[in-house]
């Protein structure tokens, strides 16, 4: 891929992974970094990104991972919730407490979903897609997008309370 393909189909990209990973980090400085590399790999990429079905989903993708490696990142340094919650405080330890408990439990079961599952969940319920936007980031019909949340959903729902009771 040339440059100037690169320019026409990657940068406009830009504004909706930025305001992805703002969502997903709430932080604008972090977000911008995170975009920033995105547009690294996809430059270090551009001979293999003819490969790709959709250029749109793989940053997405990538993106994706960049937040959750710098919110793990986070977690490790101890930063925990309360950078990704600032209303936090208004809690009492105790709900706090549970408050992460159900939090790290519920991240726990989506990680442990099929990555197409895991993206079309985090993409609705954390990013605010619309099933149609979805379908075509994904390359995928909006009747799988639906059949995949709705299986999603359910196996969190399920193993949450398993685990709760």
């Amino acid at each position: 891929m040339k440059q100037e393909q690169f320019k026409e189909e990657a940068l406009p990209l830009r504004a909706q992974l930025l305001f992805y990973a703002q969502r997903l980090l709430n932080n604008p400085e972090d977000a911008e970094d995170v975009v920033q590399e995105v547009f690294l790999k996809l430059w270090y990429m551009r001979d293999e990104l003819g490969a790709y079905n959709s250029v749109p989903a793989l940053s997405v993708q990538i993106t994706k991972r960049l937040c959750l490696n710098r919110i793990n990142a986070r977690q490790r340094r101890g930063e925990g919730l309360d950078a990704v919650n600032p209303a936090s405080d208004l809690l009492t330890p105790e709900a706090l407490l549970e408050q992460k408990d159900s939090v790290t439990h519920v991240m726990r079961i989506i990680a442990q979903l099929p990555a197409l599952q895991q993206t079309i969940l985090r993409m609705r319920h954390i990013d605010g897609f619309e099933v149609e936007e979805i379908a075509a980031l994904t390359g995928s019909a909006p009747e799988a997008v639906r059949m995949n949340l709705s299986r999603a959903r359910k196996k969190v729902k399920e193993t949450f309370f398993k685990m709760q009771s």
